[in-house]
């Protein structure tokens, strides 16, 4: 069952892929893309981005689909009947992700925003911001987790159960997390809008990935495995999840790219407490499992689990609670200008320092 489970996780069959070696240059090839449309043909931009219904936007939305499915088909909720064994990093996973980041993002984001940079930014700008901050804090990755877990040679079945466990959390946290911090900081935001985007973003995915799933385990080819016709489909979706990615990317920046061409100094202003996020959650989950003595094929993905952001989910809540040109859609868009390289550095640290840890 074990074996199985690794095969299932693994979205290229092999190993790293080509687009996972070179991801850091494909997104910001994608970033300076979408820049110079944004500056180039911005009424194209404006069309796009006037097309939503129910303050979604269509075209996000279907990206973002496109992005997460591909990934939903590879949580498997039996691989929870795991949760058991060896559950230290699990529970660091849990503490991390749902009792500490969010609340020290929206902390470092009152400490920046209202206090050290108070300066520099309006405080209904302040507000946007620490809210785009907030949406980042409260959704933890789901599936460019798998990536780096794989670039740490991760244990993949550990890495499923962990992923499968907070997808199940975020469908009932994630809404009730993010109502009460926007409280805390006095941003009002329409329960309707807030409910809708869990369901568009995380319930309906992971539905049609269980659905899928579901499928696929029972149509197998003759003499095919459950878990190898898993994997020969998700390996033949991939370029979908891949181009969704890239196009997001596009998109995002050339809605934000004439605030980020015209105010440089903002951008960094904001990816200071993403930085400071980033790299702090790390060394608590990291240093938590290096004192708790969990064996590096756990603790490198519990930490970088922790670490990393849903950012997909975060964009497309923003977009929704606040419009795709607020301070809050432009904050989950600095979340992606940072989440790629300090992730990457996170893997090579974090691949530096195993012989720290025991052998899983």
């Amino acid at each position: 069952m074990k074996n199985e489970l690794a095969q299932e996780t693994i979205a290229t069959p092999g190993g790293i892929g080509f687009f996972e070696k070179w991801l850091s240059l494909w997104v910001a090839l994608c970033i300076a893309a979408g820049i110079a449309l944004g500056s180039a043909i911005p009424d194209l931009f404006q069309f796009l981005a006037g097309l939503e219904y129910a303050s979604v936007n269509l075209i996000v939305a279907v990206l973002i689909w496109g992005m997460v499915y591909p990934m939903m088909v590879n949580v498997d909720f039996a691989s929870l009947r795991h949760i058991g064994d060896r559950p230290k990093g699990l529970v660091i996973t849990i503490v991390v992700n749902w009792l500490v980041k969010p609340f020290t993002m929206v902390v470092l984001g009152i400490l920046f925003f209202e206090i050290i940079f108070a300066d520099f930014i309006a405080p209904t700008d302040a507000q946007q911001y620490i809210a785009g901050l907030i949406l980042l804090g409260a959704a933890p990755c789901t599936a460019m987790v798998f990536v780096w877990s794989q670039l740490t040679r991760g244990d993949p079945t550990y890495t499923l159960v962990q992923v499968s466990l907070n997808d199940i959390i975020m469908v009932f946290a994630f809404a009730p997390i993010v109502a009460l911090l926007l409280g805390v900081t006095d941003i009002v935001i329409p329960w309707q809008t807030l409910i809708l985007s869990v369901g568009l973003y995380v319930v309906i995915p992971l539905m049609a990935g269980a659905v899928t799933r579901k499928q696929l385990m029972r149509h197998a080819r003759r003499g095919e495995s459950g878990a190898a016709a898993i994997t020969r489909f998700t390996g033949r979706i991939k370029p979908l999840s891949v181009f969704a990615l890239l196009a997001t990317v596009v998109l995002l920046f050339g809605f934000q790219g004439h605030v980020i061409l015209d105010r440089p100094v903002l951008i960094a202003l904001i990816a200071v407490p993403l930085l400071v996020q980033s790299y702090g959650i790390f060394a608590v989950a990291y240093g938590a499992a290096y004192l708790w003595r969990v064996p590096f094929n756990v603790a490198a993905p519990c930490a970088l689990i922790g670490t990393s952001n849903f950012f997909e989910l975060a964009v497309a809540v923003a977009i929704s609670l606040f419009g795709l040109n607020s301070g809050a859609a432009l904050t989950t868009v600095v979340g992606v200008l940072v989440e790629v390289p300090v992730m990457l550095s996170l893997v090579a640290f974090a691949n530096r320092t195993r012989r720290l840890f025991p052998a899983g």
